[in-house]
């Protein structure tokens, strides 16, 4: 009696789970509410996908349009820069500083009128050479002796040959 009513347990849960997969699987229902939710999951995620490429993209394009707007202030600025490097070579030339010193009161000097004065202690700056010397200099180059300059198949044919000459007793 006791494997009866063991039987009649097991086969009690089995009929449960029997009635499970026969009312999941008689429920079209839900494969259709499956199949939905599978599309609107991906759906979303092209929307996220989506949405990411265009956040992407309007921040590049808004540094790239500053990146332009730096560049023309730039330009800009070297205009200015190039402006007052113009202006500045022009007040420093010299009709312009003759026009000046005159307007001072200024008058050119003659030789005679120049005084040197000798400052004892006083070590003079040494004029700074630019140019090489006219010292032409040779280079030499090193000769690689004629051992160094065989190549191995030069080589092997010499130890070959000498070996198989001096084996047979026949000098070369």
């Amino acid at each position: 009696m006791q494997k009866v009513k063991n039987f009649r347990v097991h086969n009690i849960g089995m009929d449960r789970i029997e009635n499970l997969t026969q009312s999941y699987t008689q429920a079209p229902w839900r494969k259709q509410l499956r199949i939905i939710g599978l599309f609107f999951v991906g759906l979303v995620l092209i929307a996220l996908v989506a949405g990411i490429y265009l956040t992407v993209s309007a921040r590049a394009a808004v540094v790239g349009r500053d990146i332009q707007r730096l560049q023309e202030d730039l330009e800009e600025v070297e205009m200015q820069i190039e402006d007052l490097k113009s202006g500045l070579a022009v007040v420093g030339s010299i009709s312009m500083l003759k026009e000046r010193a005159t307007a001072q009161g200024f008058v050119p000097v003659t030789v005679e009128q120049i005084v040197y004065l000798s400052i004892p202690g006083y070590a003079a700056r040494q004029p700074v050479i630019l140019a090489t010397s006219s010292e032409r200099h040779v280079v030499s180059a090193q000769v690689m002796p004629a051992k160094y300059t065989e190549s191995l198949i030069e080589w092997l044919k010499r130890v070959v040959i000498n070996t198989y000459f001096s084996i047979s007793g026949i000098l070369p």
